[in-house]
């Protein structure tokens, strides 16, 4: 065999032991990637890639930054429920200190007062019942059991959900309808809880004035199935479309402002979503995902 021929063997050997390496190398690296954004879905960020390459250098520092977006973001969700807690307990627990100092004050020697006591400590009586109401609604936001999830029918859990509902809506002047983009889709999910989930939705709408209310649903690029909510109601001020998923925000005189809060904890514990997609004179449109 010549020199030349040998020297094109070693060098074909070389060149596909580098692509042998080459595909090896990237087929971990995929897995690393598959791997980091299984994590970053369920929000474990507590991961690093050890070998200093540059390629798990990149990963390390995309899994940095968005570490720090969620310590911004759960210190920015805190504050916002902290604000709310606050200006609730401050709104209950002010009408009693105040009563109940007035009271105390306007008593002469013999007991008597120049208030009406039966006014005031009724007044206090419903402040402390509305304190209570408030922190019983809390244990319940706290408190959302773990889904027992199976497999559902999509166009069935609709016409329950729609039927629920079809007495108020009737009552509004409104209806509400479900038009599938494709037949036979279903989601493995917690039936009760999902059907929490979209009968305040509608529930919502029609208290804003909705008189259509069309639900929708389709196959996402990934397999994941996607629900859109949309009504013709008022819509949602701007500056509170940052705050309606807040624990206790609410636009709502006789609102609880958990309905939302508790609607995102149930689709967090189903490894999926729940958004406001946009809310303007058009319509109000909010997109729950299933994976």
């Amino acid at each position: 065999m010549q020199t030349w021929q040998i020297i094109l063997i070693a060098a074909i050997v070389a060149i596909i032991a580098a692509v042998i390496a080459t595909i090896r190398t990237r087929q971990k690296d995929i897995k690393k990637v598959a791997y980091m954004m299984d994590a970053l879905e369920d929000g474990e960020l507590n991961f690093r890639f050890q070998d200093k390459n540059k390629f798990n250098r990149t990963l390390n520092r995309i899994r940095t930054i968005f570490e720090k977006q969620r310590q911004a973001h759960e210190q920015d969700s805190w504050t916002k429920l902290i604000r709310v807690l606050t200006h609730e307990i401050m709104n209950t627990v002010s009408p009693v200190a105040s009563l109940s100092d007035a009271l105390a004050k306007s008593m002469d020697e013999n007991g008597r007062s120049e208030l009406d006591v039966k006014a005031g400590l009724d007044t206090i009586s419903e402040s402390s019942k509305n304190l209570i109401k408030f922190v019983e609604t809390y244990r319940q936001l706290s408190g959302v059991s773990k889904p027992v999830r199976r497999a559902i029918d999509l166009q069935e859990l609709m016409d329950k959900v729609i039927s629920l509902n079809s007495e108020f809506a009737a009552s509004c002047g409104a209806e509400c309808a479900y038009r599938p983009k494709e037949a036979d889709l279903m989601i493995y999910a917690d039936e009760g809880q999902v059907s929490q989930i979209l009968i305040n939705l509608i529930k919502n709408a029609l208290q804003a004035g909705a008189k259509h209310i069309d639900i929708s649903a389709s196959m996402g690029k990934e397999d994941d199935v996607i629900i859109q909510v949309a009504n013709d109601g008022e819509p949602i001020p701007a500056p509170a479309q940052e705050q309606i998923f807040v624990p206790f925000y609410t636009t709502k005189k006789e609102g609880s402002g958990i309905g939302l809060s508790l609607a995102r904890q149930i689709m967090r514990q189903h490894n999926g979503s729940i958004d406001l997609l946009s809310s303007d004179e058009n319509q109000t449109v909010f997109q729950l995902i299933f994976r």
